[in-house]
């Protein structure tokens, strides 16, 4: 459904932050790895989150470690998954995440290509997505009821309507043809 990652891709973060974020897919044995980092402000703070991310073939996150610097310190968290649903949040079973097959960042834009290339939706198609959330100041990890639906396609971009009920937040999402954001309303743009 989607073409190869490039190597590389940016996003510029508007609206309820201001920053930048950039990232780097490499192919590897039976998956991705993406490594990438976000540097921003908000709320008159400043925080940078670095992450390094694994997704296995079907784009099941399998590993995720999170790094936050702050004017608070330096904190990293450690996901881990087992595909099935299963997961360890700094090697403790994490029992609220199950079901969730994605990692999502508050910090990322690029989280987001998670769940649309895992489900691979036809168009009128949609999907429930929970994440195991990280939240950029703090990492702590939650879980994120959310929804996909694939609305359309314009040209190369495929459309998708985002909602995660617990923000009160939804969205028309718009995705290049190698599955990323290029489009997230009130959150990133794509740069690169």
């Amino acid at each position: 459904m989607f073409a190869a990652l490039p190597a590389t891709a940016a996003w510029t973060h508007r609206g309820t932050r201001a920053g930048f974020e950039v990232t780097y897919f490499e192919p590897i044995d039976r998956g991705h790895r993406i490594e990438g980092c976000t540097t921003a402000s908000e709320d008159g703070r400043t925080w940078s989150v670095a992450y390094d991310i694994a997704v296995d073939s079907g784009w099941q996150t399998r590993t995720a470690r999170v790094t936050c610097r702050s004017t608070t310190g330096r904190r990293t968290v450690l996901l881990e998954a087992d595909g099935a649903g299963h997961w360890l949040v700094n090697n403790e079973p994490a029992p609220h995440l199950d079901g969730c097959l994605d990692v999502d960042l508050e910090s990322s834009a690029m989280t987001n290509t998670f769940p649309v290339h895992r489900a691979a939706l036809p168009i009128g198609a949609r999907t429930p997505a929970p994440a195991a959330y990280v939240r950029a100041g703090d990492l702590a990890v939650e879980r994120l009821e959310q929804e996909y639906s694939r609305t359309s396609d314009r040209g190369l971009f495929r459309c998708f309507d985002y909602s995660a009920p617990v923000f009160d937040f939804s969205c028309r999402l718009v995705y290049d043809a190698a599955g990323l954001v290029v489009e997230y309303p009130g959150i990133a743009v794509r740069a690169v």
